[in-house]
């Protein structure tokens, strides 16, 4: 980098170029000490069962095996649950729970040693009844893994009963991996006493921190977590890491030596969680201009054996039903279940992107219903003013810009133009049959959680002018660090090449938040300004002392104060020595929010984000296969701290969450065990799966009326379920063999075997 790239300006990626020429360091690209040794988790092949025996004679016979690890090994608590709920053991004592849960750890001199080493365990299972599905667990009375959740508003049996018309139908929703490219990795190296130092590809190194110093039996400082970067997180680095985290800790504390543990691909996507996918069950109640009267729905889960996150995910999908509709009565619940299958956890979205395709479907369902255009039916029950302004969990909607957003992409994308086109096309008949659609986001910003609304960060300015930063946020390639820098550059009207972003440590910045929630920057960009100002604020009074009256300004890499005009180094040099404090702690914590989940009522999030999709593809009716020949995005974000940045992650999300609704299949046999659990099974978009034509634009004139970091807005999650107009306009396309007159009704993801039984059905 280099230049005064301030916020707003296109600054390049911190770490762009070494990315590019393979120079930018992972946790495994740390050099190894003489000593190093290394871990592989021994899996379960039973998805429920009793432990009646587990021989391990045979991996210890191994030449290389140093030892193994089981739960008889664990000196302190035996959980790894992100939410303390102590049901997520980090090796079962009785009872396995799911098809890949590990049972025990294989401690070698080499990662192959070790992995070959794990095969050998003898482990006798005795088998117990499973179940895999959400509704196939409600079907068996089975439990709910968490509370559930219901937001209601206004009287939803009146609603009904006002209503001309009413629909009824369910939807499954599929659930996603994570994909990253950099899998899960712990590294942990021993140190005197108590003390350990991990360095970890995690979302959220305090929690890892945590987790490992309850699992040793040790205090908290005893545990250090560092992040440089991660080769892509999405989520499932938040809580998912804690296991591989405490398996390293613990082997290097039993061993006195290095250890390091990293899964193959096929591990590690059959023994970490992912997006949980849904069954909804909904009914719509609406009129004959298209305007809902009511909607009542149920989100059941599949959430796995543990609770991990479950509860806020799920809770998450109901804030997000209703998308950008008003609805004037409304019961959402939801039925986190828990099944015999892996604990599922965060992903880009928490829940939102499940809910929201949810709002869509009701939308589809009534523009057919009434022979209307989809786009004039999500219209009719935008968000509005006065009465019409309030969601189900009773927060007022205060920001809305989406009839704005949609009016200026309908006229970009020309979308009535080409729907007229379209439906010519497809009225001539013929196997390739064409279908577009318009979806909009609103997304709410702020953990639910309100105490993780809370970050910090650690300024130096050394003597020479040169300054560093720490915070609590972790870079996992979207840019955070580069959007750090600039704040802070900009604070001291400094080039971005002054300042350096050191590694996530929590020996620098305590008790931080998960990199999650979209809130990376608002959270830990206001607190790296807070610090800024700490230190401007001495450096004014210095100038008073020395000079007398004046302003102080940063400006251009020099410094004026009255009439005078100092160098940075020159003025900082003097501050130094005037014995001025150059150091500070930054801190903020997000206004205005609250919430009682007892009442399903408060005002969860700071603001919301909205964003617009057009979409187009072409289907082949005799295979089910299609492409998307054309992708038009407006997107918000406020005041872009970096435009360039900020159009790669949406870019980049609407392509991951096309690639949830089409290609990204997760399966399990009648056993248990994930079938889809590695990139030969598994289907993430590729380049070629691109849109053709793909336009995509920021709404350069939004600017965030909260008072967030330079009136910017988050980018992360939002555009993610911008590829819903991807999912909308394939049903648009299949609709067209019954002339339009049928929703169809297509599960998620929309894979060509189902496109093409939505299309046999229509037929018949």
């Amino acid at each position: 980098m280099s230049g005064f790239g301030h916020t707003g300006t296109e600054a390049k990626h911190d770490s762009a170029i070494k990315q590019v020429m393979g120079r930018a360091e992972y946790t495994d690209d740390i050099p190894e000490p003489a000593g190093t040794l290394h871990a592989y988790l021994g899996c379960s092949k039973v998805a429920h069962g009793t432990i009646k025996s587990l021989d391990l004679g045979a991996v210890l016979a191994c030449a290389g095996v140093i030892g193994v690890l089981t739960a008889k090994d664990i000196p302190g608590v035996n959980d790894v649950s992100a939410v303390h709920a102590g049901d997520e053991p980090v090796f079962p004592e009785t009872t396995v729970e799911f098809y890949g849960q590990p049972l025990f750890a294989v401690i070698a001199e080499s990662r192959d040693i070790a992995r070959r080493a794990a095969e050998l365990a003898q482990v006798e299972i005795e088998a117990l009844p499973h179940v895999l599905g959400p509704m196939e667990a409600i079907a068996a009375g089975g439990a709910h893994i968490t509370a559930p959740l219901t937001l209601e508003r206004g009287d939803v049996e009146a609603g009904f009963a006002k209503a001309a018309r009413r629909i009824t139908g369910q939807m499954a929703i599929g659930g996603q991996d994570h994909m990253y490219l950099e899998g899960h990795i712990s590294f942990a190296l021993p140190g005197e006493d108590d003390d350990v130092v991990i360095y970890a590809s995690t979302q959220h190194p305090t929690e890892a921190q945590m987790i490992v110093a309850q699992v040793l039996g040790v205090s908290a400082h005893s545990v250090v977590v560092n992040v440089r970067r991660m080769g892509g997180g999405f989520g499932g680095k938040e809580s998912q890491m804690n296991l591989f985290a405490a398996v390293a800790a613990l082997a290097a504390k039993t061993w006195n030596r290095p250890v390091k543990i990293r899964p193959d691909r096929d591990q590690d996507m059959s023994s970490t969680g992912k997006r949980h996918d849904f069954v909804t069950d909904y009914a719509v109640g609406f009129d004959e201009t298209g305007r809902i009267e009511a909607v009542e729905g149920q989100w059941a889960a599949r959430c796995g054996f543990a609770a991990d996150l479950s509860g806020p995910v799920t809770d998450r999908a109901l804030f997000h039903a209703d998308n950008a509709y008003y609805y004037p009565n409304v019961r959402l619940k939801s039925r986190p279940m828990k099944t015999n299958t892996v604990s599922n956890t965060a992903f880009r979205g928490f829940g939102g992107p499940q809910g929201v395709i949810v709002a869509e479907r009701m939308i589809e369902e009534i523009a057919y219903a009434l022979g209307k255009d989809t786009l004039d039916i999500r219209r009719a029950n935008f968000y509005g003013v006065g009465e019409r302004d309030v969601t189900p969990y009773h927060q007022t909607v205060e920001d809305n810009i989406l009839e704005r957003l949609i009016g200026e992409l309908e006229d970009s994308s020309d979308y009535r133009k080409r729907r007229e086109e379209i439906i010519a096309y497809n009225a001539k008949g013929g196997i390739l049959r064409r279908g577009i659609a318009l979806t909009p986001v609103k997304f709410g910003i702020s953990f639910t959680a309100t105490w993780y609304n809370q970050a910090g960060a650690l300024l130096h300015v050394y003597k020479d002018g040169s300054l560093m930063i720490n915070h609590g946020g972790t870079e996992m390639g979207q840019g955070l660090n580069t959007k750090i820098a600039q704040i802070v550059a900009q604070a001291f009207g400094v080039s971005i090449d002054t300042v350096k972003i050191t590694k996530t440590t929590t020996e620098k910045v305590p008790n931080t938040s998960a990199t999650a929630a979209s809130s990376g920057t608002d959270l830990n960009g206001m607190a790296a300004l807070d610090a800024c100002e700490q230190i401007k604020a001495r450096l004014a009074g210095y100038a008073r002392e020395t000079w007398g009256a004046g302003e102080l300004r940063f400006e251009g890499g020099q410094v004026h104060f009255a009439d005078r005009v100092f160098g940075f180094e020159e003025f900082i040099s003097g501050a130094y020595m005037a014995r001025v404090q150059l150091s500070a702690a930054g801190f903020y914590k997000t206004p205005e929010i609250h919430w009682d989940r007892a009442t399903g009522k408060g005002q969860p999030f700071y603001y919301y984000a909205y964003g617009a999709s057009c979409s187009e593809v072409e289907i082949d009716t005799l295979t089910g296969e299609y492409r998307v020949t054309r992708a038009d995005i407006l997107h918000d974000v406020g005041r872009s701290l970096n435009p360039a940045i900020d159009r790669g992650q949406v870019e980049g999300a609407f392509i991951q969450g096309m690639g949830w609704l089409t290609t990204e299949e997760l399966w399990w046999d009648d056993h248990g065990q994930l079938r889809t659990h590695a990139p030969s099974t598994y289907k993430i978009p590729l380049a070629s799966d691109k849109p053709r034509h793909f336009d995509v634009r920021l709404a350069e004139w939004s600017e965030n009326p909260k008072r967030t970091i330079k009136r910017s807005k988050a980018v992360g999650e939002p555009p993610f379920m911008l590829g819903i107009s991807v999912f909308e306009a394939i049903g648009h396309a299949v609709a067209s063999v019954a002339d339009y007159t049928q929703c169809p009704r297509l599960d998620a993801p929309a894979t060509p075997e189902r496109v093409l039984m939505a299309v046999e059905r229509l037929k018949r």
